[in-house]
């Protein structure tokens, strides 16, 4: 059995949305060749119809999204694999966590002002800039004690990759 420091990285990218989980989980995957999955795709229609119409999810609103994507953790974990996930809160990272225990957690962290400037360019996504203060307000930011890194992304999306992958191989 390989020990966790060999094994391939299985990583959830979380923050805000606009913060890039998208942009940076593909390429970081693509980096460390692992399979990658978009956290928006687990979302049950309820989840995205609520967010279209600007209304905040709730934890119970979370909770079948949370075990979709704790379940790909989980069928992944030991042939590693990335995945985009809000991941605002302790204890949703905790339920990830106790589907896969070796799950490295990459935060994206940028200023309000950058994240809605970027939600605002955006095209064709769900989730309206209106929701971002909500998101903001429910973060609860890496605790010292959980299995992560917190990345900066003022930079260009190849820089803020850099980083996650500098970040995830030094786990």
């Amino acid at each position: 059995m390989e020990d966790e420091d060999q094994a391939a990285p299985l990583v959830v990218v979380s923050g805000v949305s606009g913060s890039g989980k998208t942009t940076v989980g593909r390429a970081l995957a693509l980096q460390l060749g692992v399979p990658y999955a978009e956290g928006d795709d687990f979302h049950p229609p309820a989840n995205v119809e609520k967010m279209t119409a600007g209304i905040p999810l709730s934890d119970a609103d979370r909770r079948p999204w949370l075990d979709e994507i704790a379940q790909w953790l989980a069928d992944h974990s030991l042939r590693g694999g990335v995945v985009a996930c809000s991941a605002l809160k302790r204890h949703h990272r905790d339920r990830l966590t106790s589907a896969a225990p070796n799950v490295f957690f990459v935060h994206l962290h940028g200023s309000a002002q950058l994240i809605a400037d970027r939600m605002a360019a955006r095209r064709g996504h769900f989730m309206p800039e209106s929701l971002l203060q909500s998101q903001l307000d429910t973060l609860e930011p890496l605790s010292p004690d959980e299995h992560g890194a917190q990345v900066p992304i003022d930079g260009t999306p190849a820089e803020t990759t850099r980083l996650a992958v500098d970040a995830v191989r030094a786990r």
